[in-house]
């Protein structure tokens, strides 16, 4: 008889939480038992949230673990149609390095923040290197939505949480206020359409 283990969703830590202000300390062994079942525990929790990425602060566990994919549609979504999406990717004890000093500006949000989500600048083109759980190297370059992600992930590493780095805080918003912007933009283009038809 087959032994089914449980699914684990940990819980969330939210801003303001300590374990989120604090640097994190390196994974000594990335093929340690231990780390394998924190790496299931997160892969089962990032599921349940649905979200792109998850750092492992944000289960309340202060080690340089992050986790992310970029499904293609979203990032030809964000980037545009010739955008690749990235495969699902853990990643230990991650460098980044910039390959441009380029700037780009766009949306973010967080499972540790909430229905929330700001303007944010990331470097546009980067290195990133690691390990697997199987502690393996890991390294690519990124661009665009892929990069933002990491970006943003590996932030959470070092206790920056995203309005840290966004240079307007008055784009910070609810996203249910950006459903509703987008929802009107396209009523509006809609009805443009249909007086062009029409007219």
């Amino acid at each position: 008889m087959a032994i089914v283990q449980a699914m684990a969703i940990l819980k969330i830590a939210r801003m303001g939480h300590p374990v989120l202000k604090q640097v994190a300390a390196p994974v000594g062994d990335p093929k340690s038992a231990e780390i394998g079942q924190l790496i299931q525990d997160m892969i089962d929790t990032l599921a349940d949230a649905a979200g792109a990425g998850l750092a492992a602060p944000q289960v309340h566990i202060p080690l340089r673990l992050v986790m992310f994919h970029v499904p293609a549609a979203r990032a030809r979504e964000e980037d545009g149609e010739a955008a690749e999406g990235c495969p699902f990717t853990v990643l230990i004890n991650p460098e980044i390095e910039a390959l441009s000093e380029d700037m780009v500006e766009g949306v973010e949000a967080c499972l540790s923040l909430p229905d929330l989500a700001g303007m944010v600048p990331r470097y546009s083109h980067i290195r990133y290197r690691g390990f697997d759980h199987r502690g393996e190297t890991v390294e690519r370059e990124a661009e665009g939505f892929h990069a933002r992600v990491v970006q943003h992930e590996c932030d959470h590493l070092d206790g920056i949480l995203y309005p840290m780095r966004m240079a307007d805080l008055s784009t910070l918003t609810f996203t249910s206020e950006i459903s509703r912007a987008r929802e009107a933009e396209l009523d509006e283009a809609e009805e443009e359409a249909e007086n062009a038809e029409n007219g």
